[in-house]
C-alpha cells in the first residue's frame, strides 16, 4: 500500500504499542511494515544462499571470517525480529484482547519457525559439541527457509479463498498469469522462475571460464538439472492451462495456439538444450549447447512489457525509423567510395575494393574507428575528421527517434489504461472481469501501488465530474409558490403548455401505452406521469384564467 497520511488512524500511545504501530502493523499507512518485510525477505533469502556457498570450497575457503561476521549479523537482525514481535504480540489483530498473548505468540507456528532459525546459533554457543554436531548444525542452519512460510502461507490461503469454487485448470492459469484473482502468489511464482532464469544464466556463463568449470562441474550440473526441471513444470502447466486463456478460448485449438506463440516457444528453446544433450543419439558440439542455453535470457521478456513495447514503437514509427537508417546507409555508401577512391593506391591491401571500405566507414561513423583500418593520405585523413563529427549526428538519430517513440508509448499505454479505468468505473462496482483486467495491465506496464492508486483516483473523480456535469445540465429549479408566486405561476404555465404540445404531437394514447410499458421498471415516475397526463386538460383550463 502506498504510505499516504490517514487522519482516522489512532495514534499509538506507549513504547511497545508505537513499535508494533511502525513496524508491524500492514494497516498503518505510514509505518514501515512493507520495508521491514522486504529486508527480512531478502535477507532470508541471501543468508540461505550464503550457507550454501559455505559448502563450495573454492568459494569459502580464504573468506571464512566474513562468512562468519555475515552469519552474525543474519542472526542479530533475526532475534531482534523474533524479541520484538514476542513484545509486541498484545498488540497484534489475531491476539488483541485476549489473555497470555506473548505465549501464544510464542507457541504459534512463524514464532517457532522464527525460533529455529536462530537456535542452531544459541545452541552451539552453549553446548559443547564434537565435529559431526557443529556440521549438522550449520546444515540446520537452512531451516531459516522456513521463514518465507510468513510470506507464502498468507498469500496460499488469499489465493485460495479468491479461487473457490473455480477448477484446477482455471487456479493453474490464475497461478501463471496475471487476472483479478491470481493475488500475491502469482508474483512470487514469477519472482521464483525469474530467479531461476537469473542463476541458470550466470551458471551458464561461468562454465565457460575453464578455471571455474573444473572446481564447479558439479554445481554448475546440478543447477542446470534443476533448472531444466522447473522450466519443464512451467511450460506443461502452462501448455495445460491454455484453454483458460481468455485470447484462446474461443478457438477449437487453444493449446495449438498457445504452442505456436511467441513467449512459449521461447519456453521451448529454455528447455531444448538440455533435451538435445542428454538424449540424442549422437554427440553435438558442447560450446554450441552453452551457448544455446542462453536463449533463457528471453523467458525474461515474458515478465516484462518492454521488449513488447519496443515491437510497438517500431511498428508506429517504422517509416521515420526507415528514413533515418536509409540515410545512414546512404552516407556510409558514399564515404567508403569516397575512401577507396582516396586510399586506394596508398594502402592497397586494407582498402581493396568498396566492400572492404565499407567497414572502415561504418566503424568510422557509429564510433572512431578501432584503428586497424586507418587512412594516411591528406584526403582520407581530412574525410575522417568529417565523418567522424558528421557520424555523432547521424547515428545519434535513431536513437533518439526510438527513446522519443518509446516514452511516448508509455504515454498511450498509461492513457489507455486509465480510458479502460473509466469505462469499469461507468459500469459502477469493479467485477471480476475489470479487475483481471487492471491486474494484467498494471503488471505489464509496470505500475507501482502509488500509481494504481493514482490513476484510479483520476478515473474516480472524473467519473464524479461526468456524473455532476449530467444532474446540472438535467436539473430543474423548483420555486416556492408562496416566496415567488409570480415566478411560479409562470413556471406552471410553461410546464402545462409543453405537456399539451406533447400530448397533441403525439396523441394520449400512444403516451399511455408508453407509460404502460415502462410501468414495471419505473413504477412510481409512471404513475406520476400518469396523473400528469390525466391533469392536462383540466390544468390548461386553470393556466388560461390565470394572471
Amino acid at each position: 500500500m502506498p504510505h499516504t497520511t490517514t487522519s482516522s488512524q489512532p495514534r499509538a500511545t506507549g513504547l511497545l504499542p508505537l513499535v508494533h504501530q511502525w513496524l508491524f502493523d500492514p494497516t498503518f499507512e505510514k509505518g514501515f511494515h512493507r520495508e521491514v518485510e522486504n529486508g527480512v525477505g531478502w535477507l532470508i533469502i541471501i543468508s540461505v544462499a550464503a550457507i550454501i556457498a559455505e559448502h563450495i570450497e573454492p568459494i569459502y575457503a580464504g573468506r571464512e571470517l566474513l562468512f562468519h561476521i555475515f552469519d552474525l549479523a543474519c542472526i542479530g537482525v533475526f532475534t531482534l525480529e523474533y524479541g520484538l514481535r514476542l513484545a509486541t504480540a498484545p498488540w497484534e489483530a489475531e491476539y488483541a484482547g485476549q489473555r497470555f498473548a506473548r505465549w501464544r505468540h510464542a507457541v504459534s507456528f512463524y514464532a517457532c519457525v522464527d525460533l529455529l532459525a536462530i537456535a542452531p546459533f544459541y545452541f552451539s554457543g552453549f553446548v559443547a559439541m564434537d565435529v559431526e554436531m557443529l556440521r549438522a548444525l550449520r546444515l540446520l542452519r537452512l531451516m531459516r527457509i522456513l521463514k518465507l512460510s510468513r510470506y507464502m502461507v498468507p498469500a496460499w490461503k488469499d489465493f485460495q479463498l479468491m479461487n473457490r469454487g473455480r477448477s484446477v485448470r482455471a487456479k493453474l492459469h490464475a497461478l501463471l498469469e496475471p487476472t483479478g484473482h491470481s493475488g500475491q502468489l502469482h508474483v512470487y511464482v514469477d519472482n521464483f522462475i525469474m530467479f531461476w532464469v537469473l542463476l541458470s544464466i550466470i551458471a551458464v556463463v561461468m562454465e565457460s571460464v575453464t578455471s571455474v568449470h573444473a572446481v564447479l562441474s558439479f554445481e554448475f550440473f546440478v543447477i542446470d538439472v534443476l533448472a531444466f526441471s522447473i522450466f519443464t513444470v512451467e511450460y506443461l502447466a502452462r501448455l495445460y492451462a491454455a484453454a483458460e486463456n481468455p485470447a484462446y478460448k474461443k478457438s477449437f485449438w487453444p493449446r495449438w495456439l498457445h504452442f505456436k506463440a511467441g513467449p512459449n516457444i521461447i519456453d521451448l528453446l529454455a528447455i531444448l538444450p538440455f533435451l538435445l544433450e542428454h538424449f540424442l543419439p549422437f554427440a553435438l558440439d558442447l560450446r554450441f549447447l552453452r551457448v544455446f542455453r542462453l536463449m533463457r535470457l528471453l523467458k525474461l521478456t515474458r515478465y516484462t512489457s518492454a521488449t513488447k513495447t519496443l515491437f510497438q514503437v517500431v511498428r508506429r514509427e517504422w517509416q521515420v525509423i526507415f528514413a533515418s537508417v536509409f540515410v545512414m546507409l546512404l552516407l556510409v555508401v558514399l564515404t567508403a567510395s569516397l575512401g577507396y577512391l582516396f586510399e586506394h593506391d596508398a594502402q592497397p591491401d586494407k582498402f581493396e575494393n568498396i566492400p572492404q571500405s565499407i567497414y572502415w566507414a561504418v566503424v568510422t561513423l557509429a564510433s572512431v574507428g578501432y584503428g586497424d583500418i586507418s587512412p594516411i593520405t591528406p584526403m582520407g585523413r581530412a574525410l575522417t575528421v568529417v565523418l567522424a563529427l558528421v557520424g555523432i549526428g547521424i547515428f545519434a538519430i535513431p536513437a533518439g527517434l526510438l527513446a522519443s517513440a518509446f516514452t511516448d508509448q508509455l504515454r498511450i499505454d498509461r492513457e489507455d489504461f486509465k480510458h479502460k479505468l473509466l469505462l469499469a468505473f461507468e459500469k459502477g462496482e469493479l467485477d471480476t472481469k475489470a479487475r483481471a483486467m487492471i491486474a494484467e495491465e498494471s503488471e505489464r506496464l509496470h505500475l507501482s501501488l502509488d500509481d494504481i492508486k493514482r490513476l484510479m483516483q483520476e478515473a474516480r473523480e472524473a467519473i464524479k465530474a461526468k456524473q455532476r456535469e449530467e444532474q446540472h445540465a438535467t436539473s430543474v429549479v423548483i420555486l416556492d409558490p408562496k416566496v415567488n408566486p409570480d415566478m411560479a405561476a409562470r413556471q406552471w404555465r410553461l410546464l402545462v403548455s409543453q405537456l399539451q404540445m406533447l400530448s397533441e404531437a403525439t396523441g394520449p394514447a400512444l403516451l399511455a401505452s408508453q407509460l404502460e410499458t415502462h410501468e414495471q421498471t419505473h413504477e412510481p415516475q409512471t404513475e406520476l406521469c400518469r396523473r400528469v397526463l390525466t391533469a392536462v386538460q383540466p390544468a390548461a383550463q386553470t393556466t388560461s384564467s390565470l394572471p
